[in-house]
C-alpha cells in the first residue's frame, strides 16, 4: 500500500492553517496540522472534519442551470462547456446592453482573490466586493484612519504580551489556531487576560477577569479608559510625542467621559474601569487591546475599534514587542512579491455602484459595501447592475433580512454561484458552478506576511470525486470565453509559474508547503503610512470634508419590557453557515440555542433545555431551545450564527435551530454612523415558553 503526505492549507475557514494530509493509494485518510510549521501542528474541529466534507455526497456534484422559478430548487444538470457557454453568452448580452459596470462580484477576501479581481478588471467593472460590511469593515477602516494601514498589516504579538484585552472577540473559540497557541503560551508566562463581553465565552474561562458589559455600550468603556489614561497621566508621554499627532484633540474629546459617567451606561463599576486602565499602564508597552474582528455590531462600532487602537497608541504598543507589530512582506526581506493577475489589467475608472470612492471617498483601499451595491441592483442608481457572481460567499445567510435581499436581487438577469457546498445563495442562483473541497483542489500561491515572510502553497491531495472544478480553472475558462486569454491557465502549475515569475523562487523550492524568503526575522519598524508618518487622531480627509474624526457618544436604547437584544456569534465547531451539514460537525453541534441569564429564565418560567418561541417585533419567529447561562447580561439573548437551514438537499442541517439573520428585519438599513458597516446587533426579540412538561420529564 503506497503512503504519501501532501502539505497544504486548510480551507474550512479563512484562516488557512498549514496542514498535512496523509493518503493511502491516493485516498486521504488522515489530516493534521503541519508538523513543520512554525505556528504549531494543530487543527481546530473544523479542520479535523475536512475529510468528512471530502466524503460527503450532499454537496453540489456538477454544474447546474436553473429550470424553474428562482429559489424553487428546480435544476438542469449540464456539462461544464454548456454551463460556461451559458454564463458567458448571458454576460456578453448584459454588458452589451448595460455596460461592463453592470457586473457585480462578491466573495470572502484573501490571497486567493487575485484572479477574480483580475476577471472583474478585465471586464471593466469596478464592482468587486467582499463580505466585510458584515464582518471586519469597521475595524479595517479604524486602523486605516489612524495608521494608514488596514487591520491586516498589524500582527498581535500575543506570545510576548503582558496584558491582553479582548472586547467582543472570542479568540480562543472562533478561532485561529496559531493565535490561540500564542495566547495560551503568554498565559503560561503570567500574561493577564481581560475579557469584555455580554456573555461567558471559552476565552473568558481562561481570563483572569471577565467584565460583563451592557450590549451596545462598548464605546462608553473605551472612552472612560482613555479618560483615565490621560487624566491620571498613565500614558507613555515620550511615545505619544514621537508617534501620535493631535493628542490634545483626543484629550479634549475624552475629558467629559469619566468612569463615573460610563458606569451607568455600560453597567460596569467605575472602580473596575480605573483598575483596568492602571493595570494596562503598568504592563505597557507589552499590552494588546484587540481591535476587533467581526466588528459590525452596533451603530458606534467604528468608534469602538478606533478607540481600542487609540488605547494601544497611548500605551506605546504599536511597534513594540508584545504589542502590535507591522507585518513584513517580501519587499521588506529584499525580495520580489508574487506576480499578480490583477496587474494585467488597468483599474476601471468608472465609479462604484456601492458609492465607495466617490460618495464615500475616504475608505481604505479595497473597501466595499455589498449591502449598498444590493440597493443599486434594486434601484438602478447610480446605474443598472444586472449580473451578480458569488464565490464561496453566502450573503443570504451572512447579511440581515434574507427576504429583503431576495427582493433587491429580483431584477438581476444573471446570478451565478461558485461554491463547494450548498447555501441559500447558491439555491437562489441561476447557475451553480461547483468546486471541489480543498482536499481535492489546489489554489493560487499566497504570501505569508510576518517576521519571516514566505510564499505558501495549497496542493491537491486527492482525485476530484465529482464533476467539480477549482475556482482558478472556472475563472480561466470563463475569462477565455470573454476574450481575456491571459487568465486562461491550462494547469495549476501554469498558475504557479506565472505567480513566481521574477521572484527567484520555483515550484521545486517549496518544502513542506512553504518557500521561506528569509532566514532571519525582518522588522519593518513602527511605520505609519499617514501624511505625518504618525498615528493621526484627526483623519485628514474627514477633517477637510467637515466630518468629525471623533464622534461623540450616542445613548443606546435598552430593550423594552419582555424584550431581549439579539446577540450573535461564532464557535470553534462551525464556519458561518457552511459547515452545519458536515457529518462530523453536525454530530458535534447539531443546533443552536437561545442563551439567556438565569433571572430572565425565572421571569419566563423556563429551565435549561426548555423550548421557547423566539419572535421578532412583527410576531414572526420560530421555536428554539434555551440555554440558561450564569454571567449573561440580562438584556441579551445570544445565538450561534449559521443554523436554521431549510434546503432539502441538506438532510442533516435542515430544520435544526433558528437562523439569526431572519430575526433582523430592516437590518440592511441599520449601519455604523460613520463608515456604514452593518449594525447586526440592533434587533430586539421576545421569548415566550412553549409547553415543556413532557420535555422536562424526559430530562429527568
Amino acid at each position: 500500500m503506497a503512503s504519501s503526505i501532501v502539505y497544504s492549507l486548510c480551507g474550512m475557514c479563512n484562516t488557512r492553517c498549514p496542514v498535512e494530509i496523509h493518503c493511502e493509494n491516493g485516498v486521504p485518510r488522515w489530516i493534521c496540522g503541519n508538523s513543520h510549521s512554525a505556528s504549531g501542528a494543530a487543527l481546530c474541529p473544523r479542520g479535523a472534519a475536512s475529510l468528512a466534507l471530502y466524503a460527503d455526497d450532499e454537496r453540489p456534484q456538477g454544474p447546474l442551470i436553473r429550470a424553474g422559478a428562482r429559489g424553487a430548487g428546480q435544476w438542469r444538470s449540464v456539462s461544464w462547456d454548456e454551463a460556461l457557454d451559458y454564463v458567458a453568452e448571458r454576460l456578453k448580452t448584459i454588458m452589451a446592453t448595460y455596460g461592463p459596470r453592470s457586473v457585480l462580484w462578491s466573495e470572502r477576501p484573501g490571497p486567493f482573490s487575485d484572479m477574480s479581481k483580475a476577471l472583474m478588471r478585465g471586464l471593466g467593472s469596478p464592482n468587486y466586493c467582499t463580505h466585510d460590511d458584515a464582518c471586519a469593515h469597521n475595524v479595517n477602516q479604524a486602523s486605516y484612519s489612524l495608521t494608514g494601514h488596514g487591520r491586516g498589516k498589524w500582527i498581535y504579538d500575543f506570545k510576548n504580551c503582558r496584558h491582553i484585552v479582548v472586547q467582543g472577540r472570542n479568540l480562543l473559540e472562533s478561532l485561529k489556531v496559531g493565535e490561540l497557541n500564542q495566547v495560551l503560551d503568554a498565559l503560561d508566562k503570567g500574561c493577564r487576560l481581560t475579557c469584555v463581553d455580554v456573555r461567558p465565552t471559552v476565552t473568558g474561562l481562561k481570563a483572569q477577569q471577565n467584565i460583563c458589559i451592557r450590549p451596545g455600550t462598548d464605546l462608553a468603556l473605551n472612552l472612560a479608559v482613555l479618560h483615565i489614561l490621560i487624566e491620571e497621566k498613565l500614558y507613555d508621554a515620550a511615545y505619544v510625542e514621537r508617534h501620535v499627532q493631535d493628542f490634545e484633540a483626543l484629550a479634549d474629546f475624552v475629558r467629559p467621559y469619566s468612569p463615573q459617567w460610563a458606569e451607568s451606561r455600560c453597567d460596569i463599576p467605575a472602580d473596575v474601569m480605573v483598575e483596568l486602565a492602571r493595570s494596562l499602564a503598568a504592563a505597557a508597552p507589552q499590552v494588546i487591546w484587540h481591535g476587533g474582528w467581526m466588528s459590525t455590531r452596533y451603530p458606534q462600532s467604528f468608534m469602538v475599534c478606533r478607540t481600542a487602537y487609540l488605547i494601544n497608541a497611548l500605551l506605546g504598543s504599536f511597534g513594540s514587542k508584545g504589542g502590535l507589530l507591522l507585518a513584513a512582506g517580501p519587499r521588506d526581506a529584499g525580495r520580489k512579491g508574487l506576480r499578480s493577475f490583477t496587474s494585467l489589467y488597468a483599474a476601471p475608472e468608472e465609479k462604484r455602484a456601492d458609492g465607495v470612492g466617490w460618495a464615500e471617498p475616504a475608505f481604505a483601499p479595497g473597501s466595499s459595501l455589498l449591502h449598498k451595491a444590493f440597493r443599486a441592483v434594486e434601484s438602478g442608481e447610480p446605474y443598472p447592475v444586472k449580473a451578480y457572481f458569488t464565490l464561496k460567499h453566502d450573503p443570504l445567510s451572512a447579511m440581515p433580512d434574507p427576504e429583503r435581499q431576495k427582493a433587491q436581487l429580483a431584477g438581476l438577469e444573471l446570478m451565478v454561484s461558485l461554491t463547494f457546498s450548498w447555501s441559500d445563495t447558491a439555491w437562489f442562483s441561476d447557475v451553480v458552478l461547483p468546486m471541489p473541497s480543498f482536499v481535492e483542489r489546489g489554489s493560487l500561491l499566497q504570501v505569508k506576511s510576518g517576521s519571516k515572510p514566505a510564499f505558501i502553497m495549497r496542493s491537491p491531495a486527492a482525485e476530484v470525486r465529482f464533476d467539480t472544478r477549482p475556482d482558478w480553472w472556472i475563472l480561466g475558462q470563463l475569462a477565455s470565453r470573454l476574450g481575456l486569454e491571459d487568465l486562461a491557465c491550462g494547469t495549476l502549475e501554469d498558475v504557479w509559474r506565472f505567480q513566481l515569475e521574477g521572484t527567484g523562487v520555483t515550484v521545486e523550492d517549496f518544502r513542506h508547503g512553504s518557500a521561506p524568503l528569509t532566514d532571519a526575522p525582518v522588522d519593518p519598524g513602527p511605520r505609519f503610512a499617514t501624511p505625518s508618518g504618525k498615528i493621526e487622531v484627526l483623519f485628514g480627509p474627514w477633517q477637510e470634508a467637515g466630518l468629525p474624526s471623533l464622534t461623540p457618544w450616542q445613548d443606546v436604547p435598552r430593550p423594552g419590557k419582555g424584550q431581549f437584544r439579539l446577540i450573535v456569534g461564532r464557535n470553534a465547531r462551525h464556519t458561518h453557515s457552511h459547515t452545519q451539514n458536515n457529518p462530523l460537525l453536525h454530530d458535534s453541534l447539531p443546533e443552536n440555542r437561545a442563551w439567556i441569564a438565569p433571572e430572565r429564565a425565572r421571569e419566563l418560567g423556563v429551565e435549561d433545555g426548555d423550548t421557547v418561541r423566539m419572535e421578532r417585533m412583527d410576531g414572526k419567529g420560530g421555536e428554539i431551545r434555551v440555554r440558561v447561562i450564569p454571567g449573561m447580561h440580562p438584556d441579551a439573548v445570544f445565538m450561534l450564527h449559521g443554523f436554521g437551514h431549510r434546503l432539502p438537499v441538506e438532510s442533516r442541517a435542515r430544520g435544526m435551530g433558528l437562523a439569526d439573520q431572519e430575526f433582523m428585519p430592516g437590518g440592511l438599513d441599520r449601519e455604523d454612523v460613520m463608515v456604514h458597516g452593518l449594525a447586526l446587533q440592533e434587533h430586539f426579540v421576545t421569548l415566550r415558553p412553549v409547553r415543556n412538561d413532557h420535555a422536562r420529564e424526559g430530562k429527568r
